[in-house]
């Protein structure tokens, strides 16, 4: 009997391979989601009064990467 638990094929990628300009617009809306992103983040902090959440650049990188495939696919 094989064992497949120790050699776990690798996750095939879903889609196209993304190009230069998709990372060109993913880094310009991460910059700009940046300073948003952290007031938001400070506002929690002041008011959890705990570190234990996601931060800044955590919560830029969702809205980048939730917002530039919404460009491409128009």
């Amino acid at each position: 009997m094989t064992d497949i638990s120790s050699h776990v094929p690798p996750r095939a990628r879903c889609g196209r391979p993304r190009s230069a300009e998709f990372h060109v617009y993913f880094t310009l809306i991460f910059v700009c989601a940046l300073p948003f992103a952290s007031l938001r983040w400070a506002r929690e902090v002041a008011r959890h009064r705990t570190l234990n959440l996601r931060g800044p650049l955590a919560r830029a990188w969702a809205e980048a990467d939730r917002m530039t495939p919404m460009i491409f696919s128009a």
